[in-house]
């Protein structure tokens, strides 16, 4: 199956990235395909290489960085929230890309499964 993936909450603030980033990781060891990871929203603090982390604390950021790095996963940022936010390209951890809304609607087209994680 062929899974799109909304996030649309902050790496510390909620669960729903930490769940997303498993979900994904689950998916794909069963032999799933994540067609996209899509940061909407507050999601788009996912994308931020300014995140510094304590050394004992999970980083959701390079988590993300370092799956689409291994796995090839196409992880985009709504361009209108992250420039709300102060995103920009600059400060854009690896492996992540801006974009607009037509990279979610194309992930609703292409998944059988569009999955939201967040309010």
């Amino acid at each position: 199956m062929k899974f799109g993936i909304v996030v649309n909450e902050g790496p510390y603030q909620h669960q729903a990235s930490d769940s997303a980033y498993l979900f994904c990781k689950a998916a794909l060891a069963q032999g799933h395909e994540i067609f996209r990871v899509f940061f909407y929203h507050d999601g788009v603090n996912n994308a931020s290489r300014l995140t510094e982390p304590p050394q004992d604390d999970r980083n959701i950021v390079a988590r993300w960085s370092r799956l689409a790095e291994e796995q090839g996963i196409d992880l985009v940022v709504c361009v209108a929230a992250a420039l709300r936010r102060g995103i920009k390209d600059e400060n854009l951890a690896p492996g992540f890309r801006i974009s607009g809304l037509g990279q979610l609607v194309e992930a609703g087209i292409q998944a059988d499964r569009l999955v939201t994680f967040g309010d």
